[in-house]
């Protein structure tokens, strides 16, 4: 019998957490974990044995080489790692095994407590087409699509007729961009139909898919919240996140300009509304499509801590990551929604290791100089340093710079003089990519859509 498999009881008060990912997120984590008096274990494969999160926790554990699927996604090695270091709880992050619901059923079945929502929640939201169906039920406008998966590609040719085109084939299953093709006509469709179940099998080992119509012209906007297991819940604003390469954020920002105090309330509203009634729990963001004329729909719910939460972060002043943290250990939300305030404005920018003018090709390598940015306002999440060697296995994204301001206009100025800082020497990072859209003026004047990369910024 596994190791695992012994483990019996939860303990409420968490004590000791495994941090079952890589790179930044995994710092974030063991930091808040630290002043909160907790103890920590990192896991980490071959190829991230000298990795800053290493360092950083009270003790560390190989799970397996370099390969994700050898190691960040080996449950049963970070389930051994958990029980052979006496962890109590697992915080998953963003990614690798951050939603995959039978990881956390046999999380719930060993005695581990998983920071997060439960397996069912999971399994139930993970599905983007259950997902939209559960919020269809629940009231929330959802954009037009077909009733759950497509069964074939002559399902996928009338619905799409119906609609008109252009429409959206999707991984059920997806997220992160993955799997995701928009078609603009049957010819299209019936090329895009078999490679996009191709990719969700291979993304997602899963290769069922759903259709939705294309919104013209939308923001991708986004409502975070938090629910305790009480049934507390509460929303801490919006993101904007319409800045995007292949359905990938690169710029995120709150609050949403986009949208005026009315819609604002009306969809957070909506967000605590469909959590409390299907009894979510910890934090998740719920994503929407606005148009131009401020309708919203629906798009998918994460049921993890987000790549952008520091922004929320900023403008907030509360630590989501803490909350988390003291949800799973079954303490009640201390704040109410008329105590959540957002104060000033902040913005994201995601620093990647690649090459723009290479078509965004990924740069692994070592770090041969480095210096990070600073100054009132700034804040920087990496596990980069100088002697670093960044590797070709992992998503390329090696650091976050966020920038909080009193207006958005001071924002963005805070945050082009700390990427125009940036220094990383020794391989290629999309600085420059993104200096030119913070300088941009159809994004200083807040005038843009989800293709604005695509339009205008082709390598």
């Amino acid at each position: 019998m596994p190791l695992y498999l012994k483990r019996k009881s939860v303990k409420k008060l968490l004590k000791k957490v495994l941090v079952a990912n890589r790179g930044e997120i995994a710092v974030r984590i063991i930091r808040a974990c630290r002043e909160m008096g907790i103890r920590t274990v990192a896991v980490y494969s071959e190829a991230d044995k000298n990795a800053l999160h290493t360092t950083l926790a009270d003790e560390a554990i190989c799970v397996g080489p370099a390969i994700s699927r050898k190691s960040y996604l080996n449950m049963k090695a970070i389930l051994e790692a958990a029980c052979l270091t006496g962890a109590d709880s697992i915080h998953p992050g963003f990614g690798f095994l951050s939603e995959n619901a039978k990881f956390a059923k046999i999380c719930e079945e060993v005695g581990i407590k998983l920071i997060g929502p439960t397996a069912n929640l999971i399994e139930m939201l993970g599905n983007k087409s259950q997902a939209k169906h559960t919020m269809k039920l629940a009231g929330v406008p959802v954009v037009p699509g077909s009733e759950g998966v497509l069964t074939s590609k002559e399902e996928a040719t009338q619905l799409a007729e119906q609609m008109k085109y252009p429409v959206m084939l999707k991984a059920s299953a997806g997220g992160g961009g993955k799997g995701i093709r928009v078609v603009h006509s049957k010819n299209e469709l019936e090329k895009a139909y078999d490679l996009v179940k191709q990719e969700a099998k291979l993304s997602f080992n899963d290769d069922s898919i759903y259709l939705e119509k294309v919104i013209q012209n939308p923001r991708h906007v986004e409502i975070q919240i938090l629910a305790d297991e009480f049934g507390n819940c509460i929303h801490l604003g919006e993101r904007d996140c319409t800045i995007q390469r292949h359905n990938q954020k690169i710029i995120e920002e709150t609050p949403s300009l986009v949208i005026d105090e009315r819609v604002r309330e009306k969809m957070g509203q909506v967000a605590v509304k469909v959590a409390k009634e299907i009894g979510y729990t910890n934090a998740g963001t719920i994503e929407f499509l606005v148009d131009n004329d401020k309708n919203f729909y629906f798009m998918e719910m994460n049921t993890r801590i987000q790549v952008e939460h520091p922004i929320t972060e900023m403008v907030t002043g509360i630590d989501l990551v803490k909350e988390q943290i003291k949800i799973a250990s079954g303490e009640r939300l201390e704040y109410k929604q008329k105590d959540i305030q957002m104060i000033g404005h902040s913005i994201e920018a995601r620093i990647n290791a690649e090459t723009p003018e290479k078509n965004f090709r990924p740069c692994p390598g070592t770090i041969t100089g480095l210096h990070l940015p600073g100054g009132n306002g700034i804040r920087i999440d990496t596990a980069i340093y100088s002697g670093y060697t960044v590797p070709p296995t992992y998503d390329a994204m090696i650091a976050k710079i966020i920038a909080h301001g009193r207006t958005r206009q001071e924002a963005i100025a805070k945050l082009k003089s700390a990427v125009a800082e940036l220094v990383v020497e020794g391989i290629d990072t999309n600085v420059e990519f993104i200096l030119d859209i913070l300088n941009d003026a159809s994004f200083v004047t807040n005038e843009y859509d989800t293709s604005f990369i695509e339009k205008r910024r082709k390598p």
